[in-house]
């Protein structure tokens, strides 16, 4: 809470924390809503619904290229010599902060930064193909319902690593355009009859009867991730990439063993767009980030998907409030220091041709973006960091929180102001970390930075 905080203004605070809760008697935090065929199980007031709550045009969706995007076409869109300038500027500033100590690129700082982006395993289309098949085995592949199926791939994932799991049925008229038509090295993404996938260094062959998407997110650690912009803070990325990695190449020789295709992302964020397949599968809402936001952990994950033949019970979109949250809530925009995000309202005008058009979105300037993590000689973060849905800490105030705001936009602002009081000490100061970097080796962390305690989800 910020030292500057006066009585006065505190109770005014708790003023319309108290008006708020006097919601609680048509809030029931303990009633659970559980599809037992995936093992989801959520609180009542996350609804599901067949289309999601930032509106899509299909007819207007058209498969994209991943390489026309800002991570790969940052040359393209601001020029060469811009480029180049910028990564003189990012080079500069590293070396001066890290000769002046600067707080979160010390040696000690870099050295782990360094650290969290190796290991992994090479990421591959079609997987290590390692794993015995049942035909090897002398038995039948494993069959069950779809129902069933995505219970044990689910399991499967979530002792793998993964926080929560959905699943997307491609349709030709929908949701098979949210799979790239090219790779972020180049390489055409054919979807085609065919009975195997194929890699070529000229195209890599979907099979039209691999009809099912296993979307699935990774949690990132909130406690590094508040060290943003500072190397400290966007390791946490590169570790959860590196641990997604793992993931992949373990789900694909699952899948290998009960007899099935697992086709897989063959480099970062390849395949198909992150985002919409996880607004698709129930796993979050669109954002004023543009990104997905979760209920469990709000934007603190990575998105990952694969597709499959095995035939899987379809997980639908979700409605938890938090799009309607965020046409109230700017702090994102606010307190991102090249104000690259829309301070708008959602609509259907692109910002560039970094985005796919045909579908409502908070469109952000990623030039602007990018430019900055030059500056910074980060990845940035500073928006997942300071979005009310990140901080989770006070437990209980954030399930009731979350339940209010699915049920009505009334408080939105009462609570986008509740949370710059008790996580945003620097709110003032967007560049400034809200976290000190020197404070985070300090502290007794749980296992990869994050808290994985949960009950278990049973299904039957």
């Amino acid at each position: 809470m910020p030292e500057s905080l006066t009585r006065r203004e505190f109770m005014k605070e708790l003023g319309k924390l108290g008006a708020v809760a006097s919601l609680a008697p048509m809030v029931h935090l303990e009633e659970q809503a559980s599809d037992k065929a995936v093992g989801l199980q959520r609180p009542s007031f996350i609804k599901t619904q067949d289309e999601p709550t930032s509106g899509v045009d299909w007819a207007n969706v058209n498969r994209y290229a991943e390489f026309n995007t800002v991570r790969r076409g940052f040359t393209k869109y601001v020029g060469e010599d811009e480029a180049n300038r910028l990564s003189e500027v990012r080079s500069a500033n590293l070396d001066k902060w890290l000769k002046e100590g600067k707080d979160g690129y010390t040696l000690l700082d870099l050295a782990m930064q360094s650290g969290a982006g190796s290991g992994g395993v090479s990421r591959s289309f079609i997987g290590p193909q390692k794993a015995k098949t049942p035909e090897d085995l002398g038995v039948p592949k494993w069959e069950g319902t779809p129902e069933e199926a995505s219970m044990v791939v689910t399991t499967a994932l979530r002792h793998l690593g993964a926080a929560t799991v959905g699943f997307v049925e491609l349709d030709t008229n929908t949701t098979e355009k949210l799979i790239y038509s090219h790779d972020p090295d180049g390489v055409e993404l054919r979807i085609e009859d065919a009975d195997q996938p194929e890699e070529t260094e000229e195209y890599r062959l979907i099979p039209k009867k691999a009809r099912w998407a296993v979307v699935y997110t990774v949690q990132m650690s909130e406690e590094t991730m508040t060290r943003c912009p500072t190397p400290i803070g966007s390791m946490t990325t590169s570790l959860t990439y590196r641990r997604s990695q793992n993931i992949q190449e373990r789900l694909q020789e699952f899948l290998r063993g009960l007899g099935y295709m697992g086709i897989g992302e063959a480099s970062t964020n390849a395949l198909g767009i992150a985002p919409a397949f996880g607004v698709m599968a129930g796993l979050g809402e669109l954002s004023r980030l543009n990104r997905l936001i979760t209920p469990e952990y709000g934007p603190m994950v990575r998105v990952f998907k694969l597709l499959t033949d095995l035939p899987l019970a379809p997980t639908k979109p979700i409605n938890a409030g938090i799009w309607d949250f965020c046409h109230d809530c700017l702090k994102c925009a606010e307190m991102c220091p090249p104000k690259n995000l829309s301070f708008g309202d959602a609509t259907w005008e692109v910002r560039g041709g970094w985005n796919n058009p045909g579908h409502e979105a908070f469109f952000e300037n990623s030039t602007a973006c990018r430019s900055y993590w030059y500056s910074v000689g980060t990845n940035c973060g500073i928006c997942f960091t300071v979005c009310p849905f990140s901080s989770k800490n006070l437990a209980s105030f954030h399930r009731f929180r979350n339940s209010v705001a699915a049920k009505t936009r009334m408080f939105n602002k009462a609570f986008v102001s509740l949370d710059d009081l008790l996580y945003s000490p620097y709110r003032d100061q967007p560049e400034t970390p809200q976290k000190s970097a020197a404070s985070w080796w300090k502290q007794n962390m749980p296992d990869y930075g994050i808290d994985t305690y949960q009950t278990v989800r049973e299904t039957s």
